[in-house]
């Protein structure tokens, strides 16, 4: 009597076709996938999704609104901000389009410049802020104690008159951040090819015209990147006002940042802080809504 031997196949032996292992190994893997992403996730709705609804919530009370509007120092507060955003930014990223150029030059001593020229950046904002309002100080502070021992005169009120006020918090916001920008913009330089300024020098072309034809048509894209980014993150600057001037003399040189935190919790109400700051929306939001159209403009061109 013929005796037959049967073989299991791997598909017999574990009871499942491929396709429902496949079936199972994905599972498996959206399971892993999910047990990674959940953390994020989390914690993605509880320090943004969480803090920007509470925030809208504080701010949609409309008696906060009327209470605003009637307040005399948001007027001024509102100027203040596009002072402050007009001079700050545009001035800032002038000086420091100009002086990527100079750092471009060749030697060694370009670089420790450029290494000295970096340290107010690097800096903690804090200690560079203090410095400059201890520098500024009527009575005792380094500036008008040299412009006496020079020409036996008192120096200007920097920190006790509304416009030298504002106009030292504009400079300090400069001075801390112009090294940035100018790092930026001289990275964006360097990548601008050198075929081009060569052929411009062959040409007979001056640096000022190698300027305009050459590095400006092909930093522009940049440089209003730079200007919409650089607005975006002044609008929400607190730190210049704060240790520079405190928003004074007598509230004057406040901004909407630091105007929102006075009333969230020097006058104890979190909703009028909040109802300060989103009266900022209408100008952040067409900036962002502009840089990102810029943004994805630059990739298509690439």
């Amino acid at each position: 009597m013929a005796v037959t031997t049967m073989i299991d196949s791997p598909a017999v032996a574990t009871g499942a076709t491929p396709r429902a292992r496949r079936r199972g190994t994905f599972g498996a893997d959206k399971l892993w996938a999910l047990a990674f992403v959940t953390p994020y996730v989390a914690i993605f709705i509880a320090f943004v999704i969480y803090p920007v609804g509470y925030g809208l919530w504080l701010g949609s009370d409309p008696a906060s609104y009327r209470a605003l509007f009637g307040d005399p120092v948001y007027p001024r507060t509102v100027v203040n901000t596009l002072l402050y955003l007009l001079f700050g930014v545009n001035l800032k990223l002038l000086l420091a389009l100009l002086l990527s150029g100079f750092f471009m030059r060749k030697g060694w001593w370009t670089k420790f410049l450029l290494l000295v020229f970096m340290l107010p950046w690097a800096m903690p904002a804090l200690s560079s802020y203090l410095s400059i309002n201890w520098m500024l100080n009527g009575q005792w502070g380094l500036i008008n104690n040299l412009i006496w021992q020079v020409a036996q005169v008192d120096g200007p009120p920097w920190l006790d008159s509304p416009g030298f006020a504002l106009g030292s918090v504009i400079y300090g916001h400069i001075w801390k951040w112009l090294p940035f920008w100018t790092l930026i913009f001289l990275a964006g330089r360097m990548a601008v090819p050198v075929e081009l300024y060569e052929a411009a020098d062959v040409d007979g072309a001056s640096r000022i015209q190698k300027f305009n034809h050459v590095t400006l048509p092909l930093m522009a894209g940049m440089y209003l990147v730079c200007t919409m980014l650089s607005t975006i993150w002044a609008l929400g600057d607190f730190n210049a006002v704060r240790f520079i001037s405190g928003g004074g003399p007598a509230l004057s040189t406040h901004v909407l940042a630091t105007l929102g935190i006075r009333n969230a919790f020097e006058l104890g109400d979190p909703k009028l802080g909040m109802a300060t700051v989103l009266t900022a929306l209408p100008l952040l939001i067409p900036l962002v809504i502009l840089l990102m159209r810029q943004l994805r403009r630059s990739e298509v061109t690439i």
